[in-house]
């Protein structure tokens, strides 16, 4: 990692990890829910979403104290996704970021209604921006889209009524389309409506962003999919395996080791190739292409 994309990550990082530390009442920090949803929102992880949504305001100089509450709810949607993923009627899995779930450390109902916790006070996060910039009512809209059963909800629909079949390559894309890819294209796009809010429509900078955003999503399933038969449980921080073990059509499973690399490998050029027309229109990408770069070599 560059000592310039780690400076800028830090910078991003430290950003959420200090919006987070407070997005319950300080006076509701003992109830038991609270306790388990801290337990997860704080638990480590590379803040991916928050950090993309921050880089892409920055390319488009859109203030970052806009992008605060939508960074910060779009962490939280993201953790109360996985402590639901966890839960035995899901996923039923014991390790998450190197510590036990949720449901393990805190019992399964309260993981439950951690999550839930975690879902709504998300959306006040997301309604207390409309409330101090209501012309960004169309970036809240697009977030509410890709968060629900037409995004993130609707691919986890998919993939539980999937298990143990055999699914065809389309129905695979859209599962990991909606389950991964929208939040991450929600993390992209939702700067970009913010900006056209003080600027014209743009919709050749729509499509490009979206182009990144789509191939960044596609790319981090697909290395999630490689890294579950390739890494180590404890440099993952999570149970490694249990794609096979939960007969779910995956990258791998469907396509091979061999073959899914090379569709990590294409999905990436073509990454860089919409970065590349972003800088030829004038945008810095300079932090999103040595990010994208350690997206798509990391090992956990």
């Amino acid at each position: 990692m560059s000592e310039k994309i780690s400076y800028f990550l830090k910078k991003y990082q430290d950003r959420i990890e200090n919006l987070l530390l407070d997005v319950f009442p300080k006076e509701l920090s003992e109830d038991p829910t609270v306790k388990a949803s801290m337990y997860s929102l704080l638990a480590g992880g590379k803040r991916i979403r928050p950090v993309l949504m921050y880089m892409v305001a920055d390319m488009l100089h859109v203030d970052l104290e806009v992008i605060d509450d939508y960074a910060a709810a779009m962490e939280m949607i993201h953790t109360y996704s996985l402590i639901h993923d966890d839960l035995p009627c899901m996923d039923d899995d014991c390790l998450r970021r190197g510590k036990p779930t949720c449901h393990i450390a805190h019992g399964e109902a309260f993981a439950l209604l951690g999550g839930d916790a975690l879902l709504n006070r998300a959306f006040e996060r997301v309604l207390l921006a409309v409330s101090k910039n209501p012309n960004t009512i169309k970036a809240a809209c697009y977030f509410a889209e890709n968060t629900g059963i037409s995004g993130m909800i609707g691919g986890q629909s998919i993939d539980l009524s999937s298990e143990g079949k055999k699914i065809d390559t389309g129905r695979l894309c859209e599962l990991h389309e909606k389950k991964t890819g929208a939040l991450i294209n929600a993390s992209c796009l939702v700067p970009y409506f913010i900006y056209v809010a003080d600027h014209c429509e743009d919709q050749e900078l729509y499509s490009l962003i979206h182009r990144f955003s789509a191939g960044t999503g596609l790319g981090f399933q697909i290395k999630d999919d490689l890294l579950d038969v390739q890494a180590d449980a404890q440099v993952l921080g999570k149970t490694t395996g249990k794609d096979e073990r939960d007969q779910k059509s995956t990258f791998v499973t469907v396509f091979g080791e061999k073959s899914a690399q090379k569709m990590l490998d294409d999905t990436y050029n073509d990454v860089y190739d919409a970065l590349d027309e972003l800088a030829s229109r004038g945008w810095d990408v300079s932090d999103l292409r040595q990010f994208s770069d350690l997206l798509q070599n990391r090992v956990q």
